[in-house]
């Protein structure tokens, strides 16, 4: 079966499979698995970099099942950050592709109504950071069907999508329509996400709207969990410019992951531009550093001339040694 096929037996089916037990559930299996599979498969072929999970519930039957695609970057899972979803309204066997946002953790830091007012200003920023591609969707406020506490959160956090009613999905707008959602997606990101331009500006004072934009996204990379993982993974845990090895110089013994130095993303700005197929390569974009030197590479012309920031280190060793 196609992604279409596979997500009107999702819309079709559901009703029907959660008078069932949820436990072992082949539909539950069916989802999560095939459909997740086959969402897989069509991003293999396209340049983004996104995790893809699919959810009829975790323990017991979700009022609203869901695909969704998450930037690592920005969120690993469906309760916080912001993310491309297909949301199912099992009534009326809808099935709705959502600019959306996780209401979890929302809920918690303001409480459900207060929340809910919270999703919707978001949702509006959303359209508007990427007013080029969000005009290509519709802006209309979602109904899934339910007066529960994430469906309405849900309804809350769309930003703008496509609802396709009963039947009608073919596999030429699903794919079409599914593509053009996760350009937006990636704008999305590069543009600096829910993140109001007034902060991203107070961090990096003195450059343009533009160069901020990149900056906060250089940052965005370097702070990602996956990311770091990865890159301590295939590189030796030493600083790359003063040679800092924590576990010879602080007899340090912790998890890798949790070794006191950074990783840097040493691509220079200019070439971080909006749309590009990868927004950077493991471990070739990366320099491990320790914290002074993470900050000093910082406040070079280029963040990526590691031999410039060796070359200050060795002026430091000279004077030390009295040179």
């Amino acid at each position: 079966m196609s992604l279409s096929e596979k997500l009107l037996v999702l819309a079709n089916d559901f009703a029907h499979a959660r008078a069932k037990p949820f436990k072992d559930s082949k539909f539950g299996n069916f989802v999560r698995h095939d459909l997740a599979i086959e969402a897989k498969k069509h991003l293999s072929f396209w340049p983004f970099d996104l995790t893809v999970k699919a959810s009829v519930g975790a323990g017991n039957w979700a009022a609203v099942p869901w695909l969704a695609f998450f930037d690592p970057l920005v969120t690993d899972g469906a309760t916080h950050g912001f993310y491309v979803v297909y949301l199912i309204n099992a009534q009326e066997n809808s099935i709705t592709l959502s600019m959306n946002q996780g209401a979890t953790k929302v809920y918690e830091e303001f409480g459900k109504a207060r929340g809910l007012e919270v999703l919707r200003r978001r949702a509006l920023d959303i359209s508007d950071r990427v007013s080029d591609f969000s005009k290509k969707f519709s802006n209309d406020p979602i109904d899934l069907g339910s007066s529960a506490d994430l469906p309405a959160g849900y309804e809350a956090g769309h930003s703008f999508g496509v609802t396709y009613p009963r039947q009608e999905l073919s596999e030429s707008s699903c794919i079409e329509d599914l593509r053009k959602m996760l350009e937006a997606y990636e704008a999305l990101v590069d543009r600096g996400g829910v993140t109001p331009i007034d902060v991203m500006i107070s961090e990096f004072p003195g450059v343009t709207v533009e160069e901020t934009r990149r900056l906060v996204l250089s940052q965005r990379i370097e702070r990602s969990r996956s990311v770091r993982r990865a890159v301590l993974a295939a590189k030796k845990a030493v600083c790359e410019g003063c040679g800092l090895d924590p576990i010879e110089d602080y007899r340090f013994d912790g998890k890798p992951l949790e070794t006191p130095l950074d990783v840097h993303h040493a691509t220079p700005l200019f070439q971080l531009a909006e749309g590009e197929s990868k927004r950077y390569r493991i471990p070739d974009d990366f320099l491990v550093l320790c914290p002074t030197c993470h900050r000093m590479i910082h406040k070079q012309n280029d963040p990526s001339d590691l031999e410039a920031l060796r070359k200050k280190i060795r002026f430091k060793h000279m004077r030390e040694m009295g040179w």
